[in-house]
């Protein structure tokens, strides 16, 4: 195909998910469906070897649904993909020119990096337009709908408010401990649902190799730890409950000068406040301006400083009862009045 497209870049790697949701948001954006599927012997596609999930019945299912022939390339003859890997060279050095005007490689966000990659690619497909419009006449049109592109997962939520999913560790909000909940693994995201609804959406993680991994969210702890605060000091996610520096600041600050108890159940208030109040960097702001000046973080002062103002006192309204005989008055029939007589 002329043209190419990109649509949020694997940060898993070549995994189904990936693979899916990329091809399909091309074929959307081409607007017709080729008679063929190119692809190497990539494992999302495939089944080469042993593998935790049939990711092959997916893509075979996906092929379905658009109505394309899945093709592959030899074993050992890599050359038989060479326009399609050179095209990609093509691409590559396209980017890398990019990113050399641009001045810097380094970005805000993945969005911001994918708003990138796209405009890049839309400028090189603004010149390919012409010879796009000789192949369109021959894609087969789009079905109906589009179809799944992620892959599936039923987990339950542990006593400590955890989901384990594809050797990654999330925490979750505690209101769902003992729930079980189906997951849609996305490349970069998950979907958590609890029957048909839709009740939590998580940033996914990819683990390096075969090591675990974890993603730790404190607002999910902060309900909980705020019942048992000492519970924070043993936590193995302590590390991960500072969600800014100033916080680890306070907490040494408070560690020090004041005994376990005390010093959990102001850290463990704090980091309640800023979830419940949404005002991290706000509180983040306090805490850094009280510790600069030698100070000791306090709870009461941070809510001050930082909480929402309470709204004001409501007015007390009296609505005086209206005067029903006013009723009485409509309802009663009004005198005739005698009509003139000739002059």
């Amino acid at each position: 195909m002329p043209q190419r497209f990109l649509k949020p870049f694997g940060q898993g790697g070549e995994a189904l998910a990936a693979l899916t949701e990329g091809l399909q948001e091309a074929l959307w954006q081409l607007g017709g469906v080729p008679h063929t599927h190119r692809t190497d012997r990539l494992s999302a596609a495939y089944r080469n070897l042993t593998a935790e999930d049939d990711e092959a019945a997916g893509y075979a299912a996906f092929c379905r649904h658009y109505g394309m022939t899945p093709t592959r390339n030899n074993a050992g003859v890599a050359h038989e993909n060479g326009s399609v890997e050179a095209a990609h060279g093509h691409l590559k050095a396209a980017l890398r020119d990019a990113l050399d005007l641009r001045g810097s490689r380094d970005f805000p966000d993945i969005p911001t990096y994918q708003a990138f990659l796209q405009d890049t690619v839309a400028r090189k497909n603004a010149r390919r337009r012409k010879a796009l419009e000789v192949e369109l006449p021959e894609l087969k049109p789009l079905p109906r709908h589009r179809t799944t592109d992620f892959s599936t997962t039923t987990v339950t939520v542990t006593r400590s408010g955890t989901i384990s999913v594809r050797k990654v560790l999330y925490t979750v909000p505690s209101r769902l401990v003992g729930c079980r909940l189906k997951v849609h693994l996305y490349d970069d995201r998950l979907l958590c649902w609890l029957g048909t609804t839709q009740v939590l959406t998580l940033a996914r993680k990819h683990p390096k190799g075969k090591l675990r991994d974890r993603v730790v969210d404190y607002r999910h702890l902060a309900a909980s730890l705020v019942r048992k605060p000492q519970a924070f000091r043993r936590s193995v996610f302590r590390d991960e409950l500072f969600p800014r520096p100033a916080f680890r600041r306070a907490w040494e600050v408070l560690d020090e000068q004041l005994d376990d108890r005390q010093a959990c159940r102001v850290y463990v208030g704090l980091l309640h406040l800023a979830a419940t109040g949404a005002c991290e960097a706000a509180l983040a702001e306090h805490l850094d301006a009280v510790l600069d000046r030698g100070g000791l973080p306090d709870l009461e002062g941070a809510r001050t400083a930082v909480a929402p103002p309470q709204p004001a006192a409501v007015p007390l309204i009296t609505v005086a009862p209206p005067d029903l005989a006013g009723y009485d008055r409509l309802l009663r029939p009004a005198t005739a009045t005698p009509d003139p007589e000739p002059a």
